[in-house]
């Protein structure tokens, strides 16, 4: 395993600075934001694409620094009903596949999107439910109108660069958790993967070892983020909480740093190396209770603790 930071939390400082720091910390790569909601501030994929030259620069940057390129990251929405913004999406995802493998990569991170109720629609509709029966027939729609033919074709644009597409399960979009993964997977073709964020799951009421164990060859990238709850708020409320993350003590759940939630850390990182995942465990700090700094910090102190290394099959020498 390979310990990396998402670099949003990054984008104060300049690529760069970004880089010397990681390396201070003893981070061996970094997820690089190029487009989509990550933003542009680090790098711009469909720039990027455009100028084998750029590409080339880039990734001088990186080795002159001792960091590798975990991934690209460029979540989007390719199947909104606002078509400027998938149009912008597709454009973002097309480029970083592209450019991937001359950057040392080959894993392209993103959502897996959602559509609108019907073709009618001007905003994405997640639906949560299936009954009133127009529910169900929504989600009908959205799946085998829009995203098994969406991602049919994106899933051949990933192949053709000999990238894997790891796909973050969170709410709000239509893979949210293991079984619309794995249906979509299924339904594409082994090109598409999961990003596995335990954040966006514990508070779904999902154990992130379970988890791991039931995507096993399909987790394409491992998100290092932590939630807690307030139980007090749960208690009345549950968990479909829209208040604004600032709200901390209002919330029912907030994100926080590696550490400091829910997660069974020790048990994820096993679990991991069981099913064989040896790729970039990526810190992406979003806890609203500690400074961009502090955070990152923490998690990878912790984090090196907790993660396995040494690559490779173990003997039994006992």
């Amino acid at each position: 395993m390979k310990l990396s930071v998402f670099n949003p939390v990054l984008h104060s400082m300049s690529l760069e600075d970004s880089l010397k720091y990681l390396k201070s910390l003893g981070v061996d790569a970094m997820e690089l934001g190029c487009g989509g909601y990550p933003g542009t501030t680090h790098a711009n994929a469909v720039e990027l694409s455009k100028s084998p030259a750029k590409v080339k620069e880039l990734k001088a940057l990186f080795d002159k620094h001792g960091i590798e390129i975990a991934a690209l990251s460029v979540h989007g929405n390719g199947v909104s009903p606002d078509k400027a913004f998938a149009n912008k999406s597709n454009e973002d995802f097309a480029a970083a596949c592209k450019i991937a493998k001359d950057l040392g990569t080959d894993r392209v991170v993103t959502f897996s999107g959602c559509p609108g109720s019907d073709a009618k629609s001007e905003r994405p509709n997640w639906v949560t439910c299936t009954w009133p029966p127009e529910y169900g027939d929504i989600l009908k729609y959205q799946w085998d109108e829009v995203l098994i033919p969406f991602w049919q074709k994106q899933a051949k644009i990933a192949e053709d660069n000999g990238v894997k597409v790891a796909i973050e399960m969170h709410p709000g979009f239509c893979v949210y958790n293991p079984s619309t993964m794995l249906r979509l997977r299924n339904a594409v073709g082994k090109a598409i993967g999961a990003n596995l964020d335990p954040s966006h799951l514990i508070w779904q009421g999902l154990d992130i070892v379970q988890t791991v164990k039931v995507l096993g060859e399909a987790i394409h990238f491992f998100h290092a983020k932590d939630t807690m709850f307030n139980e007090d708020v749960k208690a009345v409320e549950g968990v479909l909480d829209t208040k604004p993350y600032g709200q901390e003590i209002d919330r029912a759940w907030i994100f926080r740093t590696v550490g400091y939630g829910k997660c069974d850390w020790k048990g994820v990182m096993t679990a991991l190396r069981m099913v064989g995942y040896n790729h970039a465990i990526s810190i992406e700090h979003e806890d609203s209770l500690m400074t961009p700094k502090e955070g990152l910090e923490k998690a990878v102190k912790y984090l090196k603790d907790v993660m396995i290394f040494d690559s490779g099959k173990t003997e039994m020498w006992w």
